[in-house]
């Protein structure tokens, strides 16, 4: 397989990537034939993936703008993957110009091209890091020059938490990051769930068993699951619900039935 002039060369092509299938459903370009022949395995199971993906960006999106709305100006995205058009930094400095954002992930395609992305932007920046290691993130200079803690900051954890095993103790990461957010922040979040999926959960488990094969397993959380994360934080109306529920640009009836897979809420610490 002939190598990209984009691809990292530390980078395995042979292998897929979560960000990179990411980017397949979303239509974009970032991707090896090994992330799309994965993308289309768990498709055969469950077609409206591209669906579920497409809904997850407009709620991220609909989010960021609430934030601007509500005053704040950095943005903490941390899993952000491969950006796209309509990605955070474009949507918080359009509503409020001159906003602070730090992207962090830690596959190597998706930083090199959020470099690239934001080679001009002095209000952008990207980070090589994990979720599993907070304070790793919150003490490298990308996040010390762009970010202040004391002041409220969105986290994004936007189909992330889904691909970290309890065994990773991925409630105990979000409320490290929860502890270091000045109070009026908000954590804004989605993740992968059997409920709400407009089929069996016998076919759903097809597609899990795809980013299983991968070794990327997709923990399909209950919603009470999830709101665990939301531990330290007042919801935001309408609370923990579907993607297409909360605060709809068009009417929820028209949305694919896949869209509604899975969960995305927004809280605030007090």
């Amino acid at each position: 397989m002939e190598r990209p002039a984009w691809a990292p060369r530390s980078i395995d092509i042979s292998v897929p990537s979560v960000s990179r299938i990411y980017d397949y459903y979303l239509g974009g370009s970032h991707n090896f034939e090994v992330d799309r022949e994965a993308a289309r395995k768990a498709m055969e199971f469950m077609p409206g993936l591209p669906k579920v993906m497409q809904a997850n960006r407009a709620f991220m999106r609909r989010a960021v703008r609430f934030a601007a709305a509500e005053g704040i100006d950095q943005f903490l995205d941390i899993g952000s993957g491969i950006p796209t058009f309509g990605n955070v930094h474009e949507i918080a400095q359009t509503a409020k110009p001159g906003a602070h954002v730090v992207y962090v992930d830690h596959d190597p395609v998706a930083v090199a091209h959020s470099q690239a992305v934001l080679r001009d932007n002095e209000d952008a920046d990207v980070v090589a890091a994990d979720l599993l290691k907070p304070q790793e993130i919150l003490a490298t200079p990308q996040v010390q020059r762009l970010i202040d803690l004391n002041r409220p900051v969105a986290l994004l954890l936007v189909a992330i938490l889904h691909f970290v095993e309890d065994a990773d103790d991925p409630y105990g990461a979000v409320a490290e990051l929860r502890d270091a957010l000045a109070p009026g922040s908000l954590l804004v979040l989605t993740h992968a769930s059997y409920e709400g999926i407009p089929l069996p959960p016998e076919r759903a488990e097809g597609a899990v068993d795809v980013y299983k094969d991968i070794r990327n397993p997709l923990i399909m959380r209950s919603r009470e699951e999830i709101a665990r994360f939301f531990e330290g934080y007042d919801m935001v109306e309408p609370g923990l619900v579907p993607m297409p529920i909360w605060r709809p640009d068009t009417a929820p009836e028209d949305e694919d039935p896949y869209s509604f897979s899975g969960f995305a809420g927004v809280g605030r610490t007090a």
